[in-house]
């Protein structure tokens, strides 16, 4: 039996599978996993119950200052902690996605979390396994020497597609409609905003998934780790 060692930093924008495939990954090769994109949900979430302005970027750092943040790293359940309690399942909701952008457009935020980000990977490469780390700038800015950088990229109407079916099918009315221009406004933010905005890195492989499903999105991603010689023997006790 094989498991991954270092770092897989998959990188893309919204809908294109990166959460799915980057647990997926990550289980099937014994590694642990990161959700960044979670971590910056959290904080979304604690500056909207602080009644905060997601623009007030003073305010918004000081609610993230003062939070205590614990991700889970198991692929299987990675849970997200905040201030002790579980709040995976209100992250996902519809007032934190419109307000996340402009959160994680502030800066020290992003100084914060990186260091955050870079903290749990560095407590993974101590122990076998390894870790996939997903996001919006792993490739480029948490991880850059990352073994192997993938940028997942789908057509907006794929995306507005698998986006409509999870929120339906975890209880999140939605149409497709809506959710194309909410991933189309997320991609205009995330893209261009000042401070590690959402992009290619440059020795990242472009995976198109519009076209693909999990299981083919995996097995892409499993050659490109095995080509990478970033596989070694699972000891079995």
């Amino acid at each position: 039996m094989v498991q991954l060692r270092g770092v897989v930093a998959l990188d893309g924008p919204s809908g294109t599978g990166k959460s799915t495939v980057s647990r997926e990954l990550a289980s099937s090769l014994g590694a642990r996993y990161l959700d960044t994109g979670a971590m910056y949900r959290a904080v979304t979430l604690a500056v909207l119950r602080a009644a905060v302005d997601p623009a007030d970027g003073v305010e918004v750092e000081r609610v993230a200052r003062a939070v205590e943040l614990v991700m889970g790293t198991d692929p299987l359940g990675p849970g997200v902690a905040l201030d002790g309690t579980d709040v995976a399942a209100e992250i996902r909701g519809a007032e934190v996605t419109g307000a996340v952008s402009a959160v994680s457009a502030v800066a020290a935020v992003r100084e914060l979390l990186v260091e955050h980000q870079r903290a749990v990977v560095r407590a993974a490469l101590d122990q076998p396994g390894g870790i996939v780390v997903e996001g919006r700038d792993i490739g480029t800015v948490v991880a850059p020497d990352a073994g192997l950088k993938v940028f997942l990229t789908a057509s907006s109407d794929a995306r507005a597609l698998r986006r409509s079916a999870q929120d339906n099918a975890e209880g999140r009315a939605g149409d497709v409609a809506s959710t194309r221009a909410d991933v189309q406004r997320r991609d205009a933010l995330d893209s261009g905003r000042a401070v590690s905005p959402l992009r290619r890195a440059d020795d990242a492989v472009e995976l198109d998934t519009t076209e693909l499903g999990v299981g083919e999105v995996i097995e892409q991603l499993h050659k490109l780790v095995e080509r990478r010689g970033l596989l070694a023997d699972r000891t079995v006790s």
